[in-house]
């Protein structure tokens, strides 16, 4: 599989949302631990004038990632405890920030680590959200603004598009702003989607 380039982050946000599903996250831990993911739930966060988006209100230090370069990393912390992973992608001619969360994915290599990461948490929880998918791949503000689209730490690996008809849009998930825009999308029926189905 090839590592997604340039042009695939160089699109519209919630284009991009839906095209990384079934798309492989590699986490290069060191020579002997290569972790593989596969993406199966995202949300759109689309810029300047998306009131949910961290980039609303202007560029400041801790958003800076997501006005700079697409297919960057943009690693924050959430409640005092927890990572949360995002793809910087948008449209760079017509918007000036956008990013798209990594909500969930399918642990497909380096398993014993991510369970080890989790503390034994059973398969289907290891990396069934936001926060516990950060911890499993020991991925944090270490990697902020760090390049996907080559090898390293931390890239992204082409594969099979999912089709339409199996992937869900539902409103995104713990924002209190713009809630009814449906920039969540999940692959239907994959066990490790995150426990907010509709």
């Amino acid at each position: 599989m090839k590592i997604l380039k340039h042009d695939f982050y160089d699109r519209d946000t919630a284009i991009v949302a839906q095209e990384l599903l079934g798309k492989v996250i590699v986490r290069v831990i060191n020579e002997q631990t290569v972790l593989k993911v596969r993406i199966v739930e995202t949300e759109a966060y689309l810029g300047i004038a998306d009131m949910a988006s961290h980039a609303y209100g202007g560029k400041r230090i801790r958003n800076a990632p997501l006005y700079g370069p697409v297919g960057h990393a943009y690693v924050y912390f959430i409640y005092g405890m927890y990572y949360c992973l995002n793809f910087v992608s948008r449209d760079t001619q017509k918007a000036p920030a956008g990013g798209v969360l990594i909500r969930a994915v399918e642990p497909l290599a380096g398993i014993d680590y991510m369970e080890h990461k989790r503390h034994g948490h059973s398969l289907h929880a290891l990396t069934n959200g936001p926060g516990k998918l950060t911890q499993a791949l020991s991925i944090n503000r270490n990697l902020n603004g760090h390049t996907v689209m080559k090898q390293g730490p931390l890239y992204a690996l082409d594969a099979p598009a999912v089709n339409k008809k199996n992937i869900k849009a539902t409103p995104r998930v713990g924002i209190s702003q713009a809630k009814e825009e449906l920039l969540r999308f999940y692959i239907l029926d994959n066990p490790f989607v995150s426990k907010h189905r509709m």
